[in-house]
């Protein structure tokens, strides 16, 4: 799923499997419109903020998706230190907390919701769904992703157990992961675009004490090759000739990595840029 887009529930029939409770709403689960008074946002909520809710003011006259809740009931029995958090409310809003604010924000009334008690299972179960929705979203940064994956590690107990139930391979998680090993400088560049999350990946591996060091020596050395790329240079003077890239040295590349599929997969969707994908996968049905 590309980054940037928005997990509805019919996409979390294909995310998360056949046999998961959180994948699509209940058989005749048809959306009930309810006063906003009577639903709660979840507590548990991975995001640290609800970011800019602009994008979502035409929720005034349509919500084009139903919000996912569970039971004030089903959700205590997981959770009965939450309810002071709750208060009164007959729901709790798992997916769409994001809907429940602009309705409040901007004035509409009522929510369309579709109760769906499952999700409530158990703590992994409920919180994999909190994370599904969220991860990939634009507004959703990396550094929260990384933070709502710790938690779903925690409650699941093992790495191999959070990657199923977000359907992601394990190098994904480790990756996402790492980046919680940066220092609080470079978590904060990262959020605000400065920092690459290629590049982000690599200094995770560096030493705390030496990471912020190492970034500036790296940007200075970009400085100074942008600076010399931006020289006119000698007309007398051949231009350096590009090595072609063949499929040949690619192939060996990949097999001195020894990587699996999935790691290859998710190396190509951060590398390429959308009509880079849009081509690769042009050229892998041609090939079929």
């Amino acid at each position: 799923m590309a980054r940037g887009t928005r997990t509805n529930l019919a996409t979390l029939a294909g995310v998360v499997g056949d046999n998961s409770p959180v994948d699509r709403p209940a058989v005749g689960g048809t959306p009930t419109n309810v006063p906003l008074s009577e639903l709660a946002p979840n507590p548990r909520n991975p995001r640290d903020e609800l970011g800019d809710l602009s994008d979502l003011v035409s929720i005034t006259g349509t919500q084009l998706q139903p919000a996912l809740v569970v039971t004030r009931d089903a959700y205590l029995r997981l959770y009965p230190e939450d309810e002071t958090k709750i208060g009164l409310a007959r729901w709790v809003v798992i997916n769409g907390c994001r809907r429940l604010a602009a309705a409040e924000n901007f004035g509409r009334p009522n929510l369309d919701i579709v109760v769906k008690d499952e999700v409530a299972k158990d703590r992994e179960t409920l919180l994999a769904a909190a994370v599904i929705e969220n991860v990939g979203r634009r507004d959703f940064d990396v550094i929260e992703e990384a933070k709502a994956v710790e938690l779903l590690i925690n409650e699941c107990g093992t790495v191999e157990k959070a990657a199923m139930k977000l359907a992601k391979s394990k190098g994904w998680i480790s990756q996402r992961r790492a980046l919680l090993q940066l220092t609080p400088e470079l978590q904060k560049a990262l959020r605000k675009g400065e920092l690459a999350i290629r590049t982000a990946r690599s200094l995770a591996q560096v030493p705390p004490e030496e990471q912020v060091e190492v970034w500036n020596t790296e940007r200075e050395r970009q400085r100074q090759g942008a600076e010399s790329d931006s020289v006119p240079t000698d007309d007398s003077r051949e231009p350096a000739e590009r090595v072609p890239v063949t499929a040949a040295k690619v192939t060996r590349t990949f097999r001195r990595l020894d990587a699996d599929p999935a790691i290859l997969a998710e190396a190509l969707f951060e590398y390429l840029d959308d009509d880079g994908l849009r081509a690769l996968l042009a050229a892998l049905t041609n090939r079929t």
